[in-house]
C-alpha cells in the first residue's frame, strides 16, 4: 500500500498528460475531417488510407534514417566523454558536467538560429572553408539534410552524455582492472566488461535521443528545405496550414507506433530473458 500511495501521483500525472492525449490522438485519427478542418462526425479509416500517398514513404524513411544516425553519432560521441568524466578527479567532475549543461541555459531557438548564422553563405564557417579551399563558393551549407543532421546531433548530444555518465559513475571500474589482470586487452575489457555494465544507461541515452529526434520539426523547418522535411514538419503543416486535424492525428499515431513498438518488443524480450534465467548458487569454501 505504501508503494502504491508513493507512485499514485506519478501514475495520475502520466495518465492525464500522456495516456489520455495519446488515446484522443488515435480516436481523432479515425474521424473524418469536416469542411472547416476540424473533426467530423462518424468513424472512418480513410485517413490512414491517405497515408499511402507516394510522398509519405520518402518522408518516413528520411525521418527514420536521420534519427538513427543522429542517435548513433550522439552515443559514439557521448560514450568516451561520459567515461572520461566518470574516471576524472572528483573536483573536476562538476566543471565537466557544467560544460555539458551550459547549452541548456540558452533558448532552444536561439541556438538553432546561431547555427543558421554560422552556416549562412556569408557566415564564418562558410568563409573559413572557402578560404582553405575545402568547399567551392557556390556550395550551400544550409537547407540540406547534412545541416539538419548536424544540428540534431548538436542539440541532443547532452541528452546522451548525462544518462551514460550516470550509469558510468555507478560502475565498478575494478572489474576492468580484474579483466586486464586476467589477460584481457584494453579494448576487449572496455567492450566486454564496461559496455555491458552500463547497458541500461546506453539504452536510456538511445531512447532520449531517438524519440525527440523522430518528432523534430523546428530544426528541419529552420535548417532544412523542402527536400529535408520530416514527419514532424508534415504534422505541423496539417495542423497550422492545411487545417486537417484527423490527418495530423494519423501521422502522429504512425509516429507513436514507430516509437512504441520497438520498446514493447525490447521489454518483452528482456522479460522473457530474465524469466528464463536460473538463480546462481554460490558454492561454499
Amino acid at each position: 500500500m505504501r508503494e502504491w500511495l508513493t507512485s499514485l501521483p506519478s501514475f495520475i500525472w502520466l495518465t492525464i498528460l500522456f495516456v489520455i492525449p495519446t488515446v484522443l490522438v488515435f480516436a481523432v485519427a479515425l474521424k473524418p475531417a469536416d469542411p472547416f478542418g476540424g473533426v467530423g462526425a462518424g468513424w472512418t479509416l480513410d485517413t490512414f488510407r491517405d497515408l499511402g500517398d507516394p510522398n509519405y514513404p520518402a518522408i518516413v524513411w528520411r525521418t527514420l534514417w536521420m534519427s538513427v544516425v543522429a542517435t548513433a553519432v550522439c552515443l559514439a560521441a557521448a560514450l568516451p566523454f561520459a567515461y572520461y568524466i566518470a574516471r576524472s578527479d572528483e573536483r573536476l567532475r562538476p566543471v565537466l558536467l557544467m560544460a555539458v549543461v551550459i547549452p541548456f541555459w540558452t533558448n532552444f531557438l536561439i541556438r538553432i538560429f546561431a547555427w543558421k548564422v554560422l552556416l549562412h553563405p556569408e557566415g564564418l564557417v562558410k568563409r573559413l572553408l572557402v578560404s582553405f579551399h575545402l568547399v567551392s563558393p557556390d556550395v550551400s551549407l544550409m537547407y540540406n539534410e547534412g545541416a539538419v543532421l548536424m544540428v540534431l546531433i548538436y542539440t541532443y548530444l547532452p541528452f546522451a552524455v548525462l544518462p551514460i555518465y550516470a550509469a558510468s559513475e555507478k560502475f565498478d571500474f575494478r572489474l576492468i582492472e580484474a579483466a586486464r589482470d586476467l589477460g584481457c586487452r584494453k579494448w576487449r575489457a572496455f567492450y566486454s566488461v564496461f559496455l555491458p555494465g552500463i547497458s541500461r544507461g546506453l539504452w536510456t541515452a538511445a531512447l532520449v535521443v531517438f524519440v525527440p529526434a523522430l518528432g523534430s520539426y523546428v530544426i528541419p523547418d529552420i535548417m532544412g528545405g523542402p527536400a529535408s522535411e520530416m514527419i514532424g514538419n508534415k504534422i505541423a503543416q496539417r495542423v497550422f496550414v492545411d487545417r486537417n486535424l484527423p490527418h495530423a492525428s494519423a501521422l502522429s499515431a504512425l509516429l507513436t507506433i514507430v516509437v512504441v513498438l520497438p520498446m514493447i518488443v525490447y521489454l518483452l524480450r528482456r522479460g522473457t530473458g530474465e524469466s528464463g534465467k536460473h538463480p546462481v548458487v554460490e558454492a561454499g569454501p
